[in-house]
C-alpha cells in the first residue's frame, strides 16, 4: 500500500472527529478574512484541493455568487461523507481523488487552492503540474496554512506513522516548486501565525 493510502487510512480514522477538535466559527472567520485577501471573485471556479470536511468550500460557497462553483476534492472517503452532509450546496461537486489527479479538464479552473494539504501531497511537482493543466491563463494557486510552518510541523511530527513525515517546507522551497512548472510566484510568507505562496500562471509560458 502506498503513501497515499495510508493517509487515506489516517483520515478517515479521525473524520468524524476532526471538526470537534476546531472552533468552526473561528474557522469559518479566519477563512472568510483568508479569500477576501486572496481576491477571489464572485464568479470564479476554484478548485479546494484536500477539502477535509468541507469547511473551506463552505466558506467560499459563502462568498461566491450564483455563477461560481467549487470543485472539492479529498483523498479520504471518511472526510467526504463528513462534508457531504455537512454542506449541501449545489455549487459544490465533490470527488474522491487526489492531487496529481484533479477533475477538471484544461484550463476550466480560476483558482485552485491548497489549504493546510501541501505537506500531505506524496508528489508536490505532480500537484503542480496539474494545477497548471487545470488553471486558466491568469488563474492563479495558492499553498496556504492559517498557522505557521513550525506549528504546522510539530502537529504532524506527532500525528503517527502515516502523517510523521509530512513536514511543510520553507515557503522558498514551495514556491520554486511552483515556479519551476511556469507559475509566476506573486507572494511568499513564511510567518509565525500564516504560511501562504501565491502564484499566477501566466498567459504565455
Amino acid at each position: 500500500m502506498n503513501g497515499i493510502d495510508h493517509r487515506g487510512e489516517f483520515f478517515d480514522g479521525i473524520a468524524s472527529q476532526w471538526d470537534g477538535w476546531h472552533d468552526l466559527d473561528a474557522v469559518a472567520a479566519q477563512l472568510a478574512v483568508g479569500i477576501a485577501k486572496l481576491g477571489i471573485g464572485e464568479a470564479e471556479t476554484v478548485v479546494d484541493v484536500g477539502c477535509g470536511t468541507g469547511n473551506l468550500a463552505r466558506a467560499l460557497v459563502e462568498h461566491l455568487g450564483e455563477k461560481g462553483r467549487v470543485v472539492a476534492l479529498d483523498i479520504s472517503e471518511g472526510m467526504l461523507e463528513v462534508a457531504r452532509a455537512k454542506v449541501q450546496d449545489p455549487r459544490i461537486a465533490w470527488h474522491h481523488a487526489d492531487a496529481s489527479s484533479l477533475p477538471l479538464g484544461q484550463g476550466e479552473a480560476d483558482r485552485v487552492v491548497f489549504l493546510s494539504v501541501w505537506p500531505h501531497i506524496e508528489n508536490p511537482a505532480a500537484a503542480a503540474e496539474e494545477a497548471w493543466r487545470v488553471l486558466r491563463p491568469g488563474g492563479r494557486a495558492h499553498i496556504w496554512h492559517v498557522s505557521g510552518r513550525e506549528q504546522v510541523n510539530a502537529v504532524h511530527s506527532s500525528g503517527g506513522p502515516a502523517i510523521r513525515n509530512d513536514l511543510l517546507a520553507p515557503a522558498t522551497d514551495t514556491a520554486a516548486v511552483l515556479a519551476q512548472q511556469g507559475f509566476e510566484v506573486t507572494a511568499v510568507i513564511d510567518e509565525s501565525d500564516r504560511y501562504l505562496v501565491s502564484a499566477t500562471k501566466p498567459h504565455r509560458r
